[in-house]
């Protein structure tokens, strides 16, 4: 055949292969598909619809440690599962997999030749023919040791850390029981009842109250919170719980106790890192022979105390201008006296529980709504008193997010018969 000079036409013969290298192409391209079938990164196994293995590849019979004479013809695929896998498998896996006709990521765990056990997450897909009818089920198989190690960590790292979250717990309960007396004395002649609320039992809060003797029938209490949470609130609660009541010894006026936590405080914690708190201090002295009782109060930088009234009337006390202690060398500390005669209840509190949310809007309880809580008790006892704020807190629930501690005393009425 002649061609042109110069013709562009395409040559036939040498577009085409050799006929032995398009066959030597093919062989080379067939054992690639069969080696990434036998070995793959994953097993692969093929059942009939009853489950018995008619194909299985080189990568799972290594995993199982299995031959595979052993299982062609020979086994189930339930076989190869222990028994809360064949369980699993009979009672979930194969309906589903009969219903949808496919299920993936399942974690089930293989039985290896030497008894040991394979964790592995298991996807089947049933194949049909062209009529749609099951054919077989084939089964891809997926290594899951390294999962399973890693899952079994990080359980292990959330034990470990759920048990030193109690531990925890464990150590500020134990600490914040501590900081509060036990149980409060007896006053002759006065009801007294007290109450701590917990906001988070994971921290250590700041609040403290306390009610002790002093010389010549004379009763120093307190109440106060220190700012912050955690160990360092903690250790300045244990420094000025030990401190007032050592001032008290040395100097019962309310006032000078006060001043003297103020110039502990502020010789302590006046670098980087202050500490301060809000007290308020109270001496209770028997006042004639009505039963009646007459209390000086010294405040620093603490909510105004609660004087609720044999009569029904409720009111705060007046304490304006009581500086926070620990902040200034100097502090000023306001002073008020007050007699409680029988009937009377005086209620000291920390403004956990002034400052709680409510469920309106998120509003804070607020000091309006305490007094007229107040009011609405009016006349009532210490222990009344503290009874019915416990269920007031709860009430608040979540939305008492700080600690409060309530300190209440009142002078019980007299008996008219016991007069006589």
């Amino acid at each position: 055949m002649c061609r042109e000079e110069g013709g562009q036409g395409p040559d036939p013969d040498a577009e085409k292969p050799p006929d032995d290298d398009r066959t030597q192409f093919s062989a080379l391209l067939e054992d690639s598909i069969e080696d990434l079938y036998e070995n793959a990164p994953c097993g692969y196994l093929s059942t009939l619809l009853d489950g018995q293995i008619a194909k299985v590849n080189t990568t799972l019979l290594t995993w199982l440690g299995h031959k595979r004479e052993d299982l062609v013809g020979r086994r189930k695929f339930s076989d190869l599962l222990t028994v809360g896998g064949r369980l699993y498998h009979e009672t979930h896996f194969a309906p589903l997999l009969r219903m949808q006709g496919e299920i993936s990521g399942i974690a089930l765990e293989m039985k290896t030749a030497d008894g040991g056990r394979l964790p592995v997450l298991v996807t089947s897909t049933v194949k049909t023919g062209s009529d749609g009818q099951p054919l077989l089920i084939r089964t891809t198989v997926f290594d899951a040791r390294d999962r399973r190690a890693y899952e079994q960590e990080l359980l292990r790292a959330r034990q470990e850390s759920e048990r030193e979250r109690l531990r925890l717990r464990q150590l500020a309960t134990t600490l914040q029981a501590t900081l509060l007396p036990p149980t409060l004395v007896n006053v002759p002649g006065l009801d007294v009842a007290a109450h701590y609320h917990i906001a988070s039992v994971d921290e250590v809060g700041g609040d403290f109250y306390d009610l002790f003797p002093l010389t010549g029938g004379t009763w120093g209490l307190f109440l106060g919170d220190v700012c912050g949470k955690g160990a360092a609130a903690a250790a300045v609660t244990s420094l000025a719980r030990y401190t007032l009541r050592a001032a008290a010894v040395y100097d019962p006026d309310p006032a000078a106790v006060l001043g003297n936590l103020n110039t502990v405080l502020n010789h302590e914690y006046n670098g980087h890192d202050p500490r301060f708190c809000t007290v308020v201090f109270g001496l209770l002295t028997p006042d004639g022979d009505q039963g009646g009782f007459r209390i000086t109060l010294a405040s620093g930088g603490h909510p105004p105390a609660l004087l609720i009234r044999a009569d029904g009337t409720a009111d705060y006390l007046p304490t304006p201008g009581g500086q926070l202690i620990g902040v200034l060398p100097d502090a000023h500390i306001a002073t008020t006296t007050v007699r409680l005669d029988p009937g009377d209840t005086l209620l000291l509190h920390t403004d956990g529980l002034t400052e709680a949310h409510t469920a309106v809007r998120g509003d804070r309880y607020g000091d309006e709504a305490l007094l007229d809580f107040a009011r609405d008790l009016a006349p009532t006892t210490a222990s009344r008193t503290i009874a019915a704020i416990r269920e007031l807190l709860d009430t608040l629930g979540t939305g008492v997010d700080d600690d409060t501690a309530v300190l209440a005393v009142s002078v019980p009425e007299t008996d008219p018969e016991e007069q006589q």
